[in-house]
């Protein structure tokens, strides 16, 4: 059984940095003051908004079904943050967990020592200590925040970041954050448990490989932290414009989302306004997030995430009327009716046209016979850049699974969207590009939690300039 974890990764690669040959330039620590400049250079508001966020674990009840689990501060999901764009974020971490923890903070391009990966770019907030973290969030947007430390990501432990924009018109009338997940741990098992099992028994847990089907049987999926027997309502007026922000905090599941007898018109992914356009589902990665615009219709309408690739469903309901609430097994038609793909998708304000400067050719490799997975095979642990650089990624995928790609730190130009986290079907390749303008080290890596953890992760380190 290997031995690789995502620690013993990032640990190789510190060793890594820390040896660079003369032959290279030396390169942009987490702790370099080029990371104090270019968070100066973020400006600000001068507002600051300070939150405790206390890890630690405790009994939750999804809705008649009692499991234990690892939250922040007792809730699932954890306390919504919400800020202005441009305000200060300190965010105490308090760990009463047994077990090191972090917090990454998903989407924003904030400074490189605050990113919450432990022992890249901080120490691991051990057991009975906090953390501190403290970043601008300058742009606005829909993001999240989970641990970045072995499958705790698979447990209770995230919650939805908003960053308001106050210059958006705000033509709506009212809003609805939507956080999906599929949930296993206090069911019999645990994530580290089901890593294990992975590895022992590779393939038996294997839902699809051509489709967006995970590795892991999820006994359950979640919307709002509420089994689909037990859904949370959603409450407005008929005639109501409302925007729905949906995030996917799921560890192995894609979901296929759809409000019954609606449209939906989608107007960011990933936190970046697109030209708006309409669709009747969405496809979300983990890691993924989609804003949307419903006019509500009178009634009682059923919110579904079908877990794509595999069994079972999430569910919540609006309402705006009379009406029966649908139950749990409602599968609305819009499910399979349009769905919107990332080249209908144009970012309003795209990326100005260049040539790159630097092209990365990232192998997605490794498979499920023996349950390791990598980034070039392992080979190489950093992708090297420097600042002003425009930056192409290309993920290659040569595996038989699907691969939710993120990077950290940056928003990259696909072909049409501007995003964070991208879908890499088998045998796709996917490029992206991005203006090298955060320095630091950051992490790219598969959104699934179990092959992140299993090796599918890489580091863009910044040179120094000479």
């Amino acid at each position: 059984m290997s031995s690789f974890t995502r620690r013993a990764f990032l640990g190789a690669t510190v060793l890594g940095l820390a040896g660079c040959t003369a032959a290279e330039n030396p390169l942009v620590l987490p702790t370099d003051p080029a990371v104090n400049r270019a968070e100066a250079a973020r400006g600000g508001t001068g507002r600051t908004r300070v939150v405790t966020l206390t890890a630690a674990e405790g009994e939750i009840d999804l809705g008649g079904q009692v499991v234990h689990t690892w939250t922040y501060d007792g809730v699932l999901p954890g306390r919504e943050i919400r800020v202005g764009a441009g305000d200060l974020i300190e965010a105490k971490v308090v760990n009463r967990l047994p077990a090191d923890t972090s917090v990454h903070w998903h989407g924003p391009a904030l400074r490189n020592d605050m990113d919450g990966v432990p022992p890249l770019t901080q120490a691991a907030i051990r057991p009975g200590e906090d953390f501190t973290y403290r970043f601008v969030a300058p742009t606005p947007g829909t993001y999240w925040f989970h641990p970045h430390t072995g499958t705790q990501l698979d447990r209770g432990l995230y919650a939805p970041l908003i960053v308001e924009d106050p210059a958006e018109p705000g033509a709506y009338d009212a809003e609805w954050v939507v956080v999906l997940d599929d949930w296993l741990d206090g069911t019999g098992t645990d994530p580290d448990q089901v890593l294990a099992g992975l590895r022992r028994r590779s393939g038996h847990m294997m839902h699809g490989a051509a489709v967006l089907g995970g590795d892991v049987a999820h006994p359950h999926h979640l919307v709002n932290g509420r089994l689909a027997a037990a859904p949370l309502t959603f409450a407005a007026k008929p005639g109501q414009r409302v925007r729905i922000r949906f995030i996917n905090a799921g560890a192995d599941t894609a979901y296929r989302v759809a409000l019954g007898t609606h449209r939906m018109t989608v107007t960011h992914t990933d936190g970046v306004p697109v030209v708006p356009v309409d669709t009747d589902a969405l496809v979300i990665g983990m890691g993924e997030r989609y804003d949307v615009l419903v006019t509500l219709a009178d009634g009682a309408f059923p919110l579904v995430a079908v877990a794509e690739g595999k069994s079972g469903a999430g569910l919540a309901l609006v309402r705006t009327g009379a009406g029966t609430a649908p139950g749990p097994d409602v599968r609305p038609d819009e499910l399979r009716g349009k769905v919107v793909a990332y080249d209908e998708l144009k970012a309003t304000v795209p990326l100005p046209s260049r040539t790159p400067d630097v092209v990365h050719r990232l192998e997605l490799t490794g498979g499920m016979m023996s349950y390791e997975w990598g980034v070039n095979g392992r080979s190489d642990g950093l992708q090297r850049v420097r600042s002003g650089q425009r930056v192409r990624l290309e993920f290659v995928n040569t595996t038989m699974m699907w691969h939710p790609m993120h990077l950290h730190g940056h928003t990259f130009q696909l072909n049409g969207p501007r995003k964070d986290t991208a879908i890499v079907l088998p045998g796709q390749t996917v490029a992206c590009e991005f203006d090298a303008d955060n320095p630091g080290q950051w992490m790219v890596h598969c959104h699934n939690a179990y092959h992140a953890e299993a090796g599918m992760m890489t580091v863009l380190g910044y040179e120094e300039q000479r």
